[in-house]
């Protein structure tokens, strides 16, 4: 029996973070227990890549929007007729037979979006369970004054809404086969989130805090004795939540 085709944007690939200063953007995420996997020579900028063993963080020391989603879609440049019958206006179009492929798109909430032809880096050798200082991966959350219109633009790519919830604050989560989306409201955060969770947050904090992680203040309503907001050096925030994944 054949694979399900992928929806419009392909698989997931990674969570792509601009960086002035790549050094220490990568020595920020080893200290809390990434590591790091090769990479292609796909680009002319300084660019590596940290997992988790759930998600891919690619560095790009550029100028660029921060964070992007990047996916993956071989046979890119014959898929273009999918994304304009969603009524996808592409903000970056480079196809062709001397460039490597690559789209760009905005959600309705200035969400960045790009799908390239092929990989680029190798996935780690990194069990599921090996997971970093800030728990397990859950989702990328993201600011939205309308969680309704932001459901009905990525239902379409491939994710499912799971309903709004009110904890730790009001979210709309959205599934999918490799990457999980939610929607929080800009006046809890107006910042992209990476949010972890893990049962034994509280140790987690504990250690990171031994370890002089800095902290920022956590969004209204999150109490800190078991949660965390930490901010990375290229300004990526990660949430850390106590509980289950």
């Amino acid at each position: 029996m054949g694979r399900a085709p992928l929806p419009p944007p392909g698989r997931f690939h990674e969570l792509s973070l601009a960086t002035g200063d790549i050094r220490a953007s990568i020595e920020f995420y080893e200290r809390l227990g990434f590591t790091q996997t090769a990479t292609a020579d796909t680009y002319s900028h300084p660019y590596g890549v940290l997992t988790d063993g759930r998600l891919y963080l690619g560095l790009h020391e550029r100028a660029a929007p921060s964070p992007i989603l990047t996916f993956v879609r071989p046979g890119l440049a014959a898929c273009l007729d999918e994304f304009a019958a969603l009524g996808i206006g592409l903000t970056l179009r480079r196809v062709g037979d001397e460039v490597f492929n690559e789209i760009g798109f905005e959600g309705p909430h200035g969400e960045a979006v790009r799908v390239l032809e092929a990989r680029t880096f190798s996935p780690a050798e990194r069990g599921l369970s090996e997971v970093s200082l800030c728990g397990d991966f859950a989702e990328v959350s993201l600011p939205a004054g309308d969680f309704e219109r932001a459901q009905a633009f990525w239902e379409p790519l491939g994710f499912v809404a799971t309903g709004e919830r009110e904890a730790p604050h009001v979210h709309l989560p959205l599934t999918s086969d490799a990457l999980d989306l939610a929607f929080h409201r800009p006046r809890t955060c107006d910042a992209p989130l990476v949010v972890f969770r893990a049962p034994d947050m509280r140790a987690r904090i504990a250690r990171l805090r031994a370890l002089g992680v800095p902290e920022e203040a956590l969004p209204r309503g999150i109490a800190r004795d078991a949660n965390a907001l930490l901010t990375s050096p290229e300004g990526t925030c990660l949430l850390l939540l106590e509980g289950e994944d």
